[in-house]
């Protein structure tokens, strides 16, 4: 587990206060509020639809907020995604997404194309190459060519390349094998480590995600049913409620 650099005592870097996501009748998120605070690793968890991808969404603009208000730096966050970035936030979306006809290299320098400085993203690429030694050494490959879990890797370098300060992360480990899974929750507690950058993961892997996290919040049908450290959720029965319906 990652060993948090923050004090209850300061505010939240990233705050949810009271949020509700509405797309039509559907009501994915209801009243919900979260705070993260700098130098943390969250786990957002809970069963499918139970609104954990909408929170990230929320946060980025890309969730019809119909209620309530997302902070950043105790300032309202209402901005287009595009200035959100620049605001020092990155979101890696599930499914990887990279840009398959580009070389690794080519994917990398996509996560600050707002970036004009060229020795600034010289500087930024060679960072995460060197927490990525996978690529540095294939950096002239198509992403095509990479494995589904170096993809993964490729996605969360391309994140880094904006060098925020949150690092929101939407099921980094879906549909890898389980030795890449470890693998990529080891770089998540490094990037937390090494970087003292704050991230807020969704994630399915229950087991593996509590080992790496400093708290945990979870989702049931759009609103929060528990907020805790990792042993707080492992002391009750809260998991088991949501997942068989009862909570």
């Amino acid at each position: 587990m990652t060993t948090a650099r923050h004090s209850h005592d300061n505010p939240p870097l990233l705050e949810l206060v009271n949020v509700s996501v509405s797309y039509g009748a559907v009501h994915a998120l209801d009243d919900v509020s979260m705070g993260i605070r700098q130098g943390e690793v969250v786990a957002v968890m809970g069963p499918n639809g139970a609104g954990k991808s909408t929170v990230l969404k929320a946060v980025m603009g890309l969730a019809p907020v119909v209620a309530g208000t997302v902070y950043w730096r105790q300032q309202p966050l209402a901005a287009e995604t595009h200035e959100i970035v620049k605001e020092g936030i990155a979101f890696v979306p599930q499914g990887r997404r990279v840009f398959t006809h580009l070389s690794i290299a080519e994917n990398l320098e996509m996560g600050c194309i707002y970036l004009n400085d060229r020795a600034e993203k010289a500087r930024r690429l060679d960072s995460v190459m060197e927490l990525f030694p996978i690529l540095h050494e294939k950096r002239g490959d198509l992403a095509s060519q990479m494995s589904g879990g170096q993809q993964q890797m490729l996605a969360l370098g391309r994140g880094l390349m904006a060098s925020p300060e949150l690092l929101l992360l939407d099921e980094p480990t879906l549909g890898l094998a389980p030795i890449i899974v470890r693998e990529v929750f080891q770089k998540v507690a490094e990037i937390s480590d090494w970087l003292n950058t704050t991230i807020v993961v969704v994630e399915h892997n229950i087991k593996g995600v509590l080992d790496i996290v400093d708290r945990a919040y979870v989702l049931d049908k759009g609103a929060v049913v528990h907020n805790g450290t990792p042993q707080s959720i492992r002391d009750t029965d809260i998991l088991t409620q949501v997942f068989l319906g009862s909570a």
